[in-house]
């Protein structure tokens, strides 16, 4: 638990919340990882030469103690030829913060309810290229 200077305790309680979100992503992203590189018989060192990083690198990524940024993501996911499915869900049921109205939402079928979207490369990459967005490598 951090404390700093002028931080209340709600807002102290909010850092805490998300503190307790990131670990669960990073371990969620890390579990997965290491099941799939088992499913395909692939060491640490194997990971790494895909990626063009060290295995201490790979070792660092995988030990779940850093804050993983989409670039690295990408490179893993690039390196397994898998890709990351991320689905965002409501914590509670009837979420009051939510633009939709009750008669929208009831009517709504339960699989578009969450604010789930998956594209394939081409099209994703397609897509930027035909609205003028440029892309970094």
């Amino acid at each position: 638990m951090r404390f700093g200077l002028g931080v209340s305790p709600d807002q102290q309680a909010a850092e805490d919340r998300v503190d307790e979100e990131m670990y669960g992503l990073v371990t969620q992203l890390t579990n997965e990882i290491n099941w799939l590189m088992r499913e395909r018989g692939l060491t640490r060192a194997d990971l790494a030469a895909r990626m063009g990083v060290s295995p201490g690198r790979v070792s660092q990524i995988l030990g779940g103690g850093e804050n993983l940024t989409l670039r690295t993501l990408a490179a893993l996911s690039t390196a397994l030829d898998a890709r990351f499915d991320v689905k965002l869900s409501s914590l509670k049921g009837g979420d009051a913060y939510t633009s939709r109205g009750l008669a929208e939402t009831e009517a709504a079928p339960v699989e578009n309810a969450s604010n789930h979207h998956s594209f394939p490369r081409a099209r994703h990459r397609g897509a930027a290229r035909d609205n003028g967005a440029s892309g970094h490598r």
